[in-house]
């Protein structure tokens, strides 16, 4: 399982109305630090599937969605659960402690 590629077209159906929490990587070609976190959340996107739905939102093709989400640095990573944020990490952070957020959301 591959992360989806979230845009601001899909971003209602796949992201606010997903049955299922969703983790949005908010990245940039260009950024560093969005490359060192994406070997990261291709393998959430594995190991989480049915569970997690696992996405990635280019920011600079999707802009809509990074600014009503009041994304101003990346790599941001945000958790969904009905539609609503319920956890937010800013920076490049070990895979144990975004494992350790998804944990806390999935109960």
């Amino acid at each position: 399982m591959k992360p989806i590629e979230f845009t601001d077209s899909n971003f209602d159906a796949e992201v606010l109305k997903s049955e299922t929490p969703v983790l949005v990587d908010f990245w940039a070609v260009w950024c560093g630090p969005c490359r060192m976190i994406a070997p990261i959340v291709e393998d959430l996107a594995k190991e989480y599937s049915g569970k997690v739905k696992v996405g990635k939102l280019d920011v600079d093709n999707n802009q809509q969605a990074a600014i009503k989400y009041g994304v101003r640095s990346i790599p941001t990573l945000l958790i969904f659960e009905g539609g609503q944020v319920v956890d937010t990490i800013i920076g490049a952070i070990p895979k144990s402690q975004i494992v350790q957020r998804l944990k806390t959301v999935l109960g």
